[in-house]
């Protein structure tokens, strides 16, 4: 018995202990096991040929032997949570919120559960589990080689540094000279380690797309010399984890959302919106950049905060405030996760607060100008009102160099146009490179489920 002995013992170590499920765990259940069967008093009534088979089938589980015979297409679950969520639903934790829950009667398993996902269990786990494996992550990383091909000794501009993740990937596969731009000053000092790292390769740039003419201008970059162009849209994760500045629901700061930092002294902040607009122009703000179904209520419900009480001045304040407009509504995201009700709200003022839309629709006419003929663009967008300008670029629907705020589908049909005209209309300098948005792979939206609203473009100038 002493080789069976040997061989559960090599099991036993390579078998996985998760303590978040206590006495529970399987990994506890099987060691308690084999240390009952292999005591000095039982070890005459083991059967050889029973421990085999049962030392065969665990090494099997051990070792993946089924996940690797049987390799997966989709990583969902049939609940639609991730891995990772079911964790937590599996935890001792969870069961004893559970418990807790079953003394109130009328409470249905799907509000439960929404109930968990809003509980501080579930925020606590998930930042300090996951949130470390998502700092840094590039989204689409290798779409965005793919589709923009670097070469060597070609120049290339990230309009958009944040954590580098895209630069330094750029930079790593083939030796081409590389821009990097961004507004943020935290974002600028990685750029200048990226270019410590890269010597004579890598120009760190701070300042909006706005600004670009002019800092080129000081470094001798003409129009039409530059070989591809990358937007990265939306929220760094440096920005999102670090409360300070305010563009996270999940952790409690003073409402900013600049993503300058202060670099302009004469850029108005979040708190300062809500504190000094109308409730009018709040609603605007919430309909138009959020899309947000309840922006008359939240706005009336903050102007009466405002005068009633305090402004508000918190990241948390102003998702209670509405989350008091929203009375048991829960909200899922594309993964069908709980999102907070706060989500759109606190979009529409970060794109407001930063002037985004018009920053962007500036930035793709100067990719334009600067990019060569045969140069690529690769923008990716993370909510539909970028992807809508990025597309009416690319399609050529634009208005006084300004992105049509009308598709053509909604022209009337009734306008009568020379074949000059509808040509004129419609020309473009853009061939689109894939035939439709590529979104995230599975096993991406798995390791990085920050990318779950990520849409890649890939164009060509061709005029």
């Amino acid at each position: 018995m002493t080789s069976q002995y040997k061989k559960f013992t090599r099991l036993i170590a390579k078998w996985p202990l998760d303590p978040t499920k206590g006495e529970r765990d399987l990994g506890l259940l099987i060691r308690n096991k084999v240390k009952l069967a292999f005591d000095s008093q039982n070890t005459q009534t083991l059967n050889t040929e029973t421990c085999t088979k049962h030392y065969n089938s665990l090494n099997k589980l051990a070792d993946n032997f089924y996940r690797n015979k049987y390799k997966r297409t989709k990583h969902s679950t049939g609940t639609g949570l991730s891995t990772e969520e079911c964790k937590i639903l599996l935890s001792n934790e969870a069961l004893e919120f559970f418990k807790e829950d079953n003394k109130k009667k009328g409470y249905t398993m799907i509000y439960r559960l929404l109930r968990l996902f809003n509980h501080k269990i579930y925020r606590c786990r998930l930042s300090t589990e996951c949130i470390q494996n998502r700092n840094h992550t590039p989204l689409m990383v290798n779409e965005v080689i793919k589709y923009l091909r670097p070469i060597d000794n070609e120049l290339y501009i990230d309009m958009t540094f944040g954590a580098g993740g895209h630069s330094r990937k750029i930079l790593e596969s083939v030796n081409c000279n590389l821009i990097t731009v961004d507004r943020d000053p935290f974002a600028y000092e990685e750029s200048k380690k990226l270019a410590a790292d890269y010597p004579n390769r890598v120009t760190p740039l701070l300042g909006k797309f706005s600004d670009l003419p002019m800092l080129l201008k000081e470094y001798g970059i003409r129009q039409a010399s530059v070989d591809g162009i990358l937007f990265d849209l939306g929220c760094s994760s440096l920005q999102l984890d670090n409360s300070e500045r305010g563009f996270s629901i999940s952790k409690n700061g003073i409402l900013d959302m600049r993503m300058d930092a202060g670099h302009d002294p004469n850029q108005i902040t979040a708190r300062e919106v809500l504190a000094t607009a109308n409730e009018s122009e709040l609603y605007k703000i919430f309909k138009i950049y959020g899309e947000e179904k309840k922006s008359a209520k939240i706005a009336q419900a903050i102007i009466q905060a405002r005068f009633m009480i305090k402004n508000i001045a918190t990241t948390h304040e102003l998702a209670d405030i509405v989350d008091s407009c929203c009375p048991n509504e829960f909200r899922l995201d594309k993964l069908q996760r709980s999102q907070s009700n706060a989500a759109k709200v606190f979009q529409a003022l970060r794109i407001f607060v930063n002037n985004e839309l018009n920053e962007l629709n500036y930035g793709m006419l100067l990719a334009k100008y600067y990019l060569k003929l045969n140069g690529r663009l690769i923008t990716i967008c993370s909510h539909s009102l970028e992807d809508t300008i990025v597309k009416r670029h690319i399609a050529g629907n634009i208005v006084n160099e300004t992105a049509n705020p009308v598709p053509l589908r909604y022209l009337s049909p009734m306008l009568v146009q020379d074949q000059d005209t509808i040509d004129q209309f419609l020309d473009t300098p853009w061939k689109c490179i894939n035939k439709h948005v590529e979104v995230p792979t599975d096993e991406e939206l798995e390791s990085n489920p920050r990318s779950k609203n990520a849409r890649l473009r890939a164009a060509l100038k061709v005029k």
